[in-house]
């Protein structure tokens, strides 16, 4: 439980960053931010791996890249349900997934499978990194 509640404060500080980065996603608060990763996080759990299935050959011809696609349509459907959180276009919304992505990918990578903060110290020895 703890895990959950961890990565989805993750997926809200991508979107506070994705509105501090890009001028076409509008975030009135915090709490606007949070709902929002959450109604997000439902919607990837329930429509994006159906929207895969469906697009897969769209996605292997792009090698990949059409997932960015999906995932704009799906945070254009979270700014039509959540009042505080707005999506100017499908071009803020397609820069903005992407952005999401980027930093909810970093910050994702502090987190180990127990759902706890991880920090990797290296140690130098006989002249290499350890």
């Amino acid at each position: 439980m703890k895990g959950l509640l961890l990565r989805w404060l993750v997926l809200t500080a991508a979107i506070l960053a994705a509105s501090y980065l890009l001028d076409g996603i509008v975030v009135s608060g915090f709490g606007a931010a949070f709902f929002a990763a959450a109604t997000l996080g439902v919607l990837n759990a329930l429509f994006r791996p159906i929207l895969l299935l469906v697009t897969l050959p769209i996605n292997v011809l792009t090698l990949g890249l059409f997932t960015f696609v999906i995932n704009a349509f799906l945070l254009m459907m979270v700014s039509g349900v959540i009042s505080g959180f707005q999506v100017a276009g499908f071009g803020s919304a397609l820069v903005g997934s992407l952005v999401i992505s980027l930093v909810s990918w970093l910050l994702s990578s502090f987190v180990n499978g127990e759902g706890r903060v991880e920090v990797i110290t290296l140690h130098r020895r006989n002249d290499r990194w350890e």
